[in-house]
């Protein structure tokens, strides 16, 4: 993997980090985004759709075979032994999607590989596997506005998402490089992200 960036991005919820991840993808870099890996691994017939079954119950499959993520995020919000099985369920999966696409970029030399992870700084682990942390930061009510305008949740709902992310200062304390993505236009926040776009090899 010599030459290759590999470049952490991680923000809290609102915070615009799939917005900056498509920027660097316009820069040429390779984005993996473990929240979409997640996603994709609960659809109907994903892999993890058996297990999690098994190990919740039917009642927490939706009609159309899916997981259903309402009931689930309730769940996992109120129990925490709830919430780490299920993570015991899709992490694994969700790692094995990223490695084989982090050497699928690899043998298509490209120069900056961008793992979007939202809980990257939470895991721990990844500070191991990527060789600068890019944090996307905001005024947490920000966050919570910019959430709730976009999303159908509840205030309540994304306060408790929040409060189960990293804080701020956890989050910029581990950061290489941080981007301050509060009141900026989507042509300044690109603008942003050109200029720390040549130290990930972009």
């Amino acid at each position: 993997m010599l030459g290759v960036c590999r470049l952490g991005l991680t923000g809290g919820i609102g915070s615009g980090k799939s917005t900056v991840a498509q920027m660097l993808a316009l820069h040429g870099a390779t984005v993996i985004d473990a929240d979409a890996l997640a996603r994709s691994v609960t659809w109907a017939g994903g892999a993890a759709i058996a297990p999690i079954s098994l190990a919740f119950g039917h009642h927490l499959i939706a009609a159309d075979g899916a997981m259903n993520r309402v009931a689930m995020r309730e769940l996992v919000y109120a129990d925490a032994a709830a919430k780490r099985r299920l993570e015991a369920i899709i992490h694994p999966l969700v790692q094995l999607q990223i490695e084989q696409q982090a050497q699928e970029a690899v043998r298509t030399d490209c120069s900056c590989i961008v793992f979007d992870v939202p809980l990257l700084v939470e895991a721990g682990h990844w500070r191991s596997k990527v060789d600068r942390v890019l944090v996307i930061d905001c005024l947490p009510q920000t966050q919570l506005d910019r959430v709730v305008a976009r999303n159908e949740l509840s205030r309540d709902a994304v306060l408790k998402i929040m409060a189960s992310q990293a804080s701020r200062l956890h989050r910029l304390k581990a950061a290489d490089f941080a981007l301050f993505n509060q009141h900026l236009t989507f042509d300044q926040l690109h603008n942003e992200v050109s200029q720390i776009a040549p130290h990930f090899g972009l």
